[in-house]
């Protein structure tokens, strides 16, 4: 919105957090602090604040439910939320059953400078109505907060390797979410691992990286704002990344220099109208385009290398390693649609079930090891145990492969593979199949029970095209599948159930389908 915090401000308002937190609000160390914020200025301050204070971090989507917020709140133990008033109606319906005794509650524009934060704040909740009334007498203002807080300056947290910085929740690999434990030393080493595979291409005190996936999230977390932290460089936080027009009008008045995103977000910018102006506006100045966080799709990839000149990189991770493991070279000249080579310091490894290295382009499920991998899970010590292995290594629950020269490719999540008379069926794969149609737009594949074959494959899928039919479809599918892989079932929907950073949720799908 056109509101710049400077380093030296920035500096300053993190230590007035931390002063609140240590002297007003009398925390200890490595108290959870959960954050309930979009990517707005006070979602890092907020967060550095925190960690400066020596207090242990818990993300939280503003997207989530009341039950998965009652969950993850009272999972944590966080007795203290900071939350944006537009969300103050669902934490008051979690708020009963969760330790949390006190609640930081922001406005939009409370950092932004007189009078335009009287402006914003008054256009967000009166004009955009978008503030369900709420009322909770011992809410605290954030502004207070920093206040208060500038009047009690913190004392050195000294935060040592092994304390926790964050509880970042997550499916894992099996099961409920779980909160993974990532250690200040797990974060600083994924920043500086990520800083090494950079290397020259960014120049430190001169970039600007787009932030439009949500910092609660941990890709944009280590990759956005922690990074470009350590390189010096200025962060554009986009507030709601699903309102395609203010994205294009942010990204067309300012000159950026490195944008992360997943398929889906690339995918609409392209799509979007006006970002041809975009591209003209910032021709000569995009240095990096990075994906993560699902798989990138070739023609998407191509299409953005052809409008922007820059490739897309594409790398791997996940939560429980902090999040970074693998990338393609950031001088790559185009998208090669696989997941690169492992960063410096982590070892990547396939295995089979018995735990034990496959050949060379055999699939296998991707294991980890390195200084940024987790701890464990939060009070799950059984999960925690069930996730290594004896030597070590992290399962990540992601099958794919890795060649001679070391490699890595994706193939899919074990849990979403489809076996239909004992041969198995890779949605990923099926899905990139589909999305070659012209007429369509996303596409989820599950497995469906199945009296003949155990399990069949289902599609769910959304239309570009509305002539667009099943029938259509199958003859697609019947030129590039097996015949296993085809589907047995089409279903057309408006839209698909999306995670916050826009990944299709098979599990949803999969439920539905199911219970049907």
């Amino acid at each position: 919105m056109g509101v710049t915090i400077s380093f030296g401000r920035f500096e300053q308002l993190t230590a007035d957090f931390a002063g609140y937190l240590q002297n007003v609000l009398r925390l200890n160390k490595g108290d959870r602090v959960a954050v309930m914020l979009p990517n707005i200025l006070q979602s890092p301050v907020a967060i550095l604040g925190a960690l400066r204070a020596g207090m242990t971090v818990v993300n939280v989507s503003p997207l989530y439910t009341a039950s998965e917020l009652e969950f993850q709140l009272a999972d944590s133990g966080a007795e203290t939320i900071v939350v944006l008033e537009n969300f103050m109606h669902t934490l008051l319906q979690a708020l009963p059953r969760t330790p949390v005794r006190n609640v930081i509650v922001t406005q939009v524009g409370d950092l932004f400078p007189h009078p335009r934060k009287e402006l914003v704040n008054f256009a967000v909740r009166r004009l955009g109505r978008k503030v369900p009334a709420w009322d909770l007498p011992s809410a605290r203002r954030f502004e207070q907060a920093l206040e208060e807080g500038a009047l009690h300056p913190p004392t050195s947290a000294a935060p040592q390797g092994p304390d926790l910085a964050f509880i970042q929740y997550t499916g894992g690999t099996t099961g409920r979410p779980k909160g993974a434990m990532l250690t200040h030393a797990n974060m600083v080493a994924n920043v500086l691992q990520t800083v090494a595979w950079i290397g020259s291409r960014l120049t430190e005190g001169d970039e600007t990286v787009v932030t439009a996936l949500p910092l609660d999230h941990l890709f944009a977390l280590t990759a956005n704002l922690l990074t470009f932290l350590k390189l010096g460089g200025n962060n554009l936080l986009i507030i709601d990344p699903r309102d395609m027009a203010s994205l294009i009008s942010q990204l067309r008045r300012h000159r950026f220099t490195a944008i992360t995103g997943v398929n889906t977000l690339f995918r609409a910018m392209l799509d979007a109208p006006g970002f041809d102006a975009v591209c003209s506006a910032n021709r000569g100045r995009l240095k990096l385009a990075v994906a993560g966080g699902m798989a990138m799709q070739r023609d998407v990839a191509e299409r953005w290398q052809a409008a922007t000149g820059v490739p897309i990189v594409e790398g791997y991770g996940l939560t429980e390693a902090a999040p970074i493991v693998s990338a393609n070279p950031v001088d790559t000249p185009g998208f090669s649609g696989t997941l690169g080579w492992p960063l410096p310091l982590t070892e990547v490894a396939i295995l089979d079930d018995a735990q034990r290295a496959v050949a060379p382009g055999i699939v296998g499920e991707i294991c980890v090891r390195g200084p940024q991998v987790m701890s464990g899970y939060w009070h799950a010590p059984e999960e925690s145990t069930g996730v290594f292995t004896a030597d070590g290594w992290l399962r990540t629950g992601d099958l794919g492969r890795m060649d001679e020269h070391g490699e890595l490719s994706f193939v899919d999540r074990r849990k979403d593979i489809i076996v239909v008379s004992g041969l198995k069926a890779y949605p990923a794969e099926i899905e990139e199949v589909v999305r070659r149609h012209p007429g369509v737009t996303e596409v989820g594949a599950v497995g469906v029970p199945d009296p003949k074959s155990g399990e069949a494959v289902a599609l769910f899928v959304v239309k570009r095209d509305p002539n667009l039919d099943a029938e259509a479809l199958r003859r697609h599918c019947c030129e590039y599948l097996a015949a296993y892989m085809r589907p047995r079932y089409i279903e057309f929907r408006d839209a698909l159930p999306m995670s916050p950073v826009g990944k299709v949720l098979r599990r949803v799908l999969r439920d539905e389908a199911r219970t049907r």
